[in-house]
């Protein structure tokens, strides 16, 4: 996948990878930040939380992005 996120300097090649791992019966999951989340009991708790994931990560940045102005 070729695109850009808001934080890149440049458009690059992204490759998409299964984000989500099972350890010992524990689901994880990576971000793009390089940090494994978890553990969740099941795959399911494991992939809503990477929409809850997502959802901060870009409250956060309107935060920095509301206060720098």
């Amino acid at each position: 996948m070729y695109g850009q996120r808001a934080s890149d300097l440049s458009a690059s090649t992204h490759y998409r990878s299964e984000r989500i791992s099972a350890v010992n019966g524990q689901y994880f999951f990576s971000t793009r930040e390089g940090t494994l989340e978890g553990p969740y009991f099941t795959r399911f708790d494991a992939e809503r939380e990477i929409g809850q994931y997502v959802r901060r990560q870009i409250q956060a940045s309107q935060l920095l992005k509301h206060r720098s102005r």
